[in-house]
Protein backbone atom coordinates (compact mmCIF):
# COMPACT_ATOMS: atom_id res chain seq x y z
CA UNK A 1 0.00 0.00 0.00
CA UNK A 2 1.27 3.43 -0.88
CA UNK A 3 1.75 6.06 1.77
CA UNK A 4 -1.20 8.36 2.21
CA UNK A 5 -1.62 11.81 3.71
CA UNK A 6 -4.35 12.23 6.29
CA UNK A 7 -5.59 15.62 7.49
CA UNK A 8 -7.86 15.17 10.53
CA UNK A 9 -10.60 17.73 11.10
CA UNK A 10 -10.98 19.32 14.52
CA UNK A 11 -12.90 17.20 17.02
CA UNK A 12 -11.72 14.75 19.66
CA UNK A 13 -14.18 12.01 18.66
CA UNK A 14 -13.03 12.07 15.04
CA UNK A 15 -9.39 12.07 16.13
CA UNK A 16 -9.84 9.04 18.41
CA UNK A 17 -11.67 7.09 15.69
CA UNK A 18 -8.98 7.93 13.16
CA UNK A 19 -6.14 6.76 15.39
CA UNK A 20 -8.01 3.56 16.28
CA UNK A 21 -8.63 2.81 12.61
CA UNK A 22 -5.00 3.37 11.68
CA UNK A 23 -3.70 1.26 14.53
CA UNK A 24 -5.92 -1.70 13.65
CA UNK A 25 -4.97 -1.75 9.99
CA UNK A 26 -1.54 -3.32 10.38
CA UNK A 27 1.06 -4.24 12.90
CA UNK A 28 2.99 -1.01 12.69
CA UNK A 29 3.82 1.89 14.93
CA UNK A 30 2.53 5.40 15.15
CA UNK A 31 5.46 7.79 15.50
CA UNK A 32 4.52 11.11 17.08
CA UNK A 33 6.69 14.16 16.37
CA UNK A 34 6.44 16.73 19.20
CA UNK A 35 8.27 19.84 20.25
CA UNK A 36 8.08 23.55 20.96
CA UNK A 37 7.10 26.04 18.28
CA UNK A 38 9.63 26.34 15.43
CA UNK A 39 11.89 23.58 16.74
CA UNK A 40 11.87 21.88 13.33
CA UNK A 41 9.18 19.25 13.85
CA UNK A 42 7.62 19.57 10.40
CA UNK A 43 11.04 19.84 8.75
CA UNK A 44 11.95 16.51 10.37
CA UNK A 45 8.62 14.91 9.46
CA UNK A 46 9.13 16.09 5.88
CA UNK A 47 12.68 14.69 5.88
CA UNK A 48 11.46 11.24 6.94
CA UNK A 49 8.58 11.21 4.46
CA UNK A 50 10.76 12.46 1.60
CA UNK A 51 13.48 9.88 2.38
CA UNK A 52 11.08 6.92 2.27
CA UNK A 53 7.99 8.09 0.39
CA UNK A 54 9.18 10.97 -1.77
CA UNK A 55 6.44 13.30 -0.58
CA UNK A 56 6.34 16.08 2.02
CA UNK A 57 3.92 15.95 4.92
CA UNK A 58 3.44 19.64 5.80
CA UNK A 59 4.45 23.23 5.09
CA UNK A 60 7.23 25.02 6.96
CA UNK A 61 7.18 28.69 7.93
CA UNK A 62 9.01 31.04 10.28
CA UNK A 63 5.61 32.21 11.54
CA UNK A 64 4.91 30.51 14.89
CA UNK A 65 2.20 27.82 15.05
CA UNK A 66 2.14 27.37 11.28
CA UNK A 67 1.15 23.74 11.90
CA UNK A 68 -2.19 24.15 13.69
CA UNK A 69 -3.65 20.65 13.35
CA UNK A 70 -2.32 17.12 13.24
CA UNK A 71 -1.11 15.75 9.88
CA UNK A 72 -0.45 12.05 9.33
CA UNK A 73 1.45 10.20 6.63
CA UNK A 74 0.46 6.53 6.61
CA UNK A 75 2.62 3.57 5.62
CA UNK A 76 6.05 5.14 5.76
CA UNK A 77 8.33 2.15 5.26
CA UNK A 78 11.60 2.96 7.01
CA UNK A 79 14.33 0.80 5.46
CA UNK A 80 18.00 1.08 6.39
CA UNK A 81 21.19 -0.06 4.68
CA UNK A 82 21.80 -2.69 7.38
CA UNK A 83 18.53 -4.43 6.48
CA UNK A 84 16.49 -3.09 9.39
CA UNK A 85 13.00 -1.94 8.53
CA UNK A 86 9.85 -0.60 10.13
CA UNK A 87 6.44 0.48 8.87
CA UNK A 88 5.10 3.55 10.63
CA UNK A 89 2.51 6.28 10.45
CA UNK A 90 4.26 9.61 10.97
CA UNK A 91 2.18 12.00 13.09
CA UNK A 92 3.27 15.64 12.77
CA UNK A 93 1.74 17.70 15.58
CA UNK A 94 1.25 21.42 16.24
CA UNK A 95 3.96 23.17 18.23
CA UNK A 96 3.38 22.97 21.97
CA UNK A 97 3.58 26.17 24.00
CA UNK A 98 2.84 27.04 27.62
CA UNK A 99 1.79 30.57 26.68
CA UNK A 100 0.06 31.78 23.52
CA UNK A 101 -0.73 35.42 22.84
CA UNK A 102 -2.19 37.04 19.75
CA UNK A 103 0.48 39.77 19.99
CA UNK A 104 3.15 37.35 18.80
CA UNK A 105 1.34 37.16 15.44
CA UNK A 106 1.14 40.92 15.05
CA UNK A 107 4.91 41.00 14.49
CA UNK A 108 4.39 38.97 11.31
CA UNK A 109 1.97 41.41 9.74
CA UNK A 110 -1.33 39.91 10.86
CA UNK A 111 -4.20 42.26 11.63
CA UNK A 112 -5.61 42.05 15.15
CA UNK A 113 -8.66 39.96 14.24
CA UNK A 114 -6.46 37.59 12.20
CA UNK A 115 -3.97 37.37 15.06
CA UNK A 116 -6.74 36.55 17.53
CA UNK A 117 -8.01 33.80 15.25
CA UNK A 118 -4.53 32.33 14.80
CA UNK A 119 -3.94 32.38 18.56
CA UNK A 120 -7.21 30.52 19.14
CA UNK A 121 -6.28 27.94 16.49
CA UNK A 122 -2.84 27.56 18.06
CA UNK A 123 -4.37 26.92 21.48
CA UNK A 124 -6.64 24.24 20.05
CA UNK A 125 -3.62 22.72 18.30
CA UNK A 126 -1.73 22.41 21.59
CA UNK A 127 -4.65 20.52 23.14
CA UNK A 128 -4.88 18.28 20.07
CA UNK A 129 -1.14 17.55 20.19
CA UNK A 130 -1.25 16.55 23.87
CA UNK A 131 -4.30 14.33 23.31
CA UNK A 132 -2.61 12.55 20.41
CA UNK A 133 0.01 11.20 22.83
CA UNK A 134 -2.59 8.69 23.99
CA UNK A 135 -2.38 6.94 20.61
CA UNK A 136 1.30 6.96 19.56
CA UNK A 137 3.71 4.09 20.19
CA UNK A 138 6.99 6.02 19.95
CA UNK A 139 7.61 9.76 20.12
CA UNK A 140 10.29 12.21 19.08
CA UNK A 141 10.81 15.36 21.15
CA UNK A 142 12.37 17.83 18.72
CA UNK A 143 14.41 20.56 20.42
CA UNK A 144 16.14 23.54 18.83
CA UNK A 145 19.75 23.03 19.97
CA UNK A 146 20.51 26.75 19.56
CA UNK A 147 18.14 27.53 22.46
CA UNK A 148 18.01 26.73 26.17
CA UNK A 149 16.79 23.11 26.42
CA UNK A 150 15.58 23.54 30.01
CA UNK A 151 12.49 25.51 29.01
CA UNK A 152 9.21 24.63 30.67
CA UNK A 153 7.58 23.45 27.45
CA UNK A 154 10.22 20.72 26.96
CA UNK A 155 9.52 19.36 30.46
CA UNK A 156 5.79 19.52 29.79
CA UNK A 157 6.17 17.39 26.65
CA UNK A 158 8.49 14.86 28.30
CA UNK A 159 6.28 14.69 31.41
CA UNK A 160 3.13 14.03 29.38
CA UNK A 161 4.82 11.25 27.42
CA UNK A 162 6.18 9.64 30.59
CA UNK A 163 2.75 9.81 32.21
CA UNK A 164 1.39 7.82 29.26
CA UNK A 165 4.35 5.38 29.21
CA UNK A 166 5.25 6.39 25.66
CA UNK A 167 8.94 5.75 24.90
CA UNK A 168 10.61 8.74 23.30
CA UNK A 169 13.84 9.97 21.73
CA UNK A 170 15.06 13.50 22.31
CA UNK A 171 16.18 15.04 19.01
CA UNK A 172 18.70 17.89 19.30
CA UNK A 173 17.92 19.58 16.01
CA UNK A 174 19.59 22.35 13.96
CA UNK A 175 23.20 21.25 14.51
CA UNK A 176 23.98 22.91 11.17
CA UNK A 177 23.61 26.35 12.80
CA UNK A 178 26.66 28.14 14.28
CA UNK A 179 25.13 28.58 17.76
CA UNK A 180 24.03 24.97 18.08
CA UNK A 181 24.90 23.40 21.45
CA UNK A 182 23.70 19.77 21.33
CA UNK A 183 25.76 18.96 24.43
CA UNK A 184 23.43 21.20 26.46
CA UNK A 185 20.50 19.09 25.31
CA UNK A 186 22.31 15.90 26.32
CA UNK A 187 23.03 17.31 29.77
CA UNK A 188 19.46 18.52 30.24
CA UNK A 189 18.09 15.08 29.27
CA UNK A 190 20.88 13.01 30.77
CA UNK A 191 18.61 10.02 31.51
CA UNK A 192 17.08 9.97 28.03
CA UNK A 193 18.30 8.91 24.62
CA UNK A 194 19.44 11.98 22.68
CA UNK A 195 20.30 12.06 18.98
CA UNK A 196 21.76 15.23 17.44
CA UNK A 197 20.74 15.98 13.84
CA UNK A 198 20.06 18.60 11.23
CA UNK A 199 16.60 17.87 9.88
CA UNK A 200 17.17 20.48 7.19
CA UNK A 201 20.41 19.02 5.79
CA UNK A 202 19.99 15.43 6.93
CA UNK A 203 23.11 15.40 9.11
CA UNK A 204 23.22 12.28 11.34
CA UNK A 205 19.71 11.30 10.23
CA UNK A 206 20.69 7.63 9.83
CA UNK A 207 21.48 7.44 13.55
CA UNK A 208 18.01 8.73 14.34
CA UNK A 209 16.39 6.15 12.07
CA UNK A 210 18.34 3.38 13.80
CA UNK A 211 17.27 4.74 17.18
CA UNK A 212 13.59 4.73 16.13
CA UNK A 213 13.80 1.07 15.07
CA UNK A 214 15.59 0.09 18.30
CA UNK A 215 13.10 1.89 20.54
CA UNK A 216 10.14 0.48 18.62
CA UNK A 217 11.51 -3.04 19.06
CA UNK A 218 12.16 -2.70 22.80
Amino acid sequence: MLAKLVYPHQGNGFLSRLFSKLFRKKKRIMLGVYGPVNSGKTTLANRMCMDFVGEKLGSVSRVPHETRSINIMENVSLKLKNGSSLVMDVVDTPGIATRITYRSFLRYGFKKNEALERAAEAARGVVEAIKSMEHVNVALIVIDSTKDPTSQVNWVIAGNLKARNVPYIVVANKIDLPYSRPLRVEKAFIDDRVVSISALRGDNIEELYNAIIEVAAS
